[in-house]
């Protein structure tokens, strides 16, 4: 049985080539052949790697890779290196490769004969849908989507051109995928919210969710993470946002562009949160806030406020990660300073 996606082991450029590709110059030889990226460690002879940390400076010396990207104004013997390529950022650079290299991985060889496509469904061109997945009724598929095995997509459902989503992703019906996104395997996509409103008895009633999910272009989702839709109109993820594994996304949130939410953080239902945030790991946030932009917030913190542009977070509940550290001083010595205070306490009412 024929497989729907290749993935290519290696490249093939000699060092002149990848200093064209990154703009860099060489020191050494330039016609060496290089094969793939590595760890700068665990490099050997044919390999990329690349250094950016004065800290990992001893590998430079000590590596067996064909070549080192460096920064250009780390200082290092130029004695004891072998080939390198100057850049102006090193680890952007070595960011670049990857990208590059992740874009070779998978190739588009058409539909599996054991896939499910609806004959409403509009296809772009070059895509590929692996087996065992099903598109469902009026969906629309961009071009070049790559729809790994054992994919689900309901009904009227949009994804956009250049989406990729990996196996087992789960995507509800009525919602729409922009272009350029990159779903991980198992992330759930339009499920419903947790809406239920006690009766008399006491008992709770499932409150009907029939709004939808909204995804911006340039979005990743990671795997096990669960984006549910509204009870009414959308839950939006705009432009550019990253979203960890293992994170919740409740109904009718809104995150603005380019927010980055690391694993295992959770968003109650209605929620908005601005543009260009930083939500650390474990982060939890109830309902109904607003959180600016350009917010920080560390991991582990509990939001249970509104929160203005630029804060810096940290803490349950959260505060300013400044009045935060300046109180954790006394909060690690609270026994002694309780201690000191009874003390005084006792001294005051002898004294009197």
């Amino acid at each position: 049985m024929s497989r729907n996606f290749i993935i290519l082991p290696s490249m093939k450029l000699t060092i002149a080539e990848l200093a064209e590709i990154l703009k860099g110059k060489v020191v050494g030889e330039d016609n060496t052949q290089l094969f793939k990226l590595s760890k700068i460690e665990d490099a050997q002879k044919g390999d990329i790697t690349f250094v950016s940390n004065p800290r990992y400076l001893p590998w430079l010396y000590k590596t067996k890779a064909s070549v080192v990207i460096v920064d250009s104004n780390l200082e290092y013997d130029n004695k004891k290196v072998g080939n390198i390529i100057l850049v102006d950022n090193a680890y952007s650079s070595f960011n670049e490769l990857l990208n590059r290299f992740a874009q070779n991985k998978l190739k588009h060889t058409g539909i599996h004969k054991n896939c499910s496509i609806d004959s409403t469904v509009e296809l772009g061109n070059n895509v590929s849908v692996g087996q065992f997945s099903s598109i469902g009724q009026n969906c629309k598929i961009g071009d070049n989507v790559i729809i790994m095995d054992n994919v689900s997509i309901q009904e009227n459902v949009i994804i956009g051109n250049n989406s990729v989503l990996y196996a087992g992703v789960r995507i509800y019906d009525s919602s729409s995928i922009g272009s350029n996104c990159i779903l991980h395997s198992n992330c759930v996509i339009g499920s419903d919210g947790f809406g239920f409103a006690p009766n008399k008895m006491g008992e709770y009633i499932k409150t009907p969710q029939i709004g939808n999910v909204i995804i911006g272009n340039n979005v990743e989702i990671g795997s096990n993470s669960s984006v549910d839709r509204a009870t009414l109109g959308s839950t939006l993820i705009a432009d550019g946002v990253k979203i960890d594994n293992l994170v919740q996304i409740a109904h009718n949130v809104s995150i603005g562009k380019n927010t980055v939410i690391a694993g295992q953080c959770g968003i109650a239902g209605s929620t908005k949160i601005g543009e260009n945030c930083q939500i650390g790991g474990q982060v939890g946030i109830i309902g109904h806030l607003v959180i600016g932009n350009n917010v920080k917030i560390n991991g582990q913190t509990g939001v249970f406020s509104n929160i203005k542009d630029n804060a810096i977070l940290r803490g349950t509940p959260a505060m300013d990660e400044r009045s935060f550290n300046r109180s954790y001083v006394y909060f690690k010595n609270l026994e002694k300073i309780a201690k000191d205070l009874n003390d005084l306490k006792k001294l005051n009412a002898n004294n009197n």
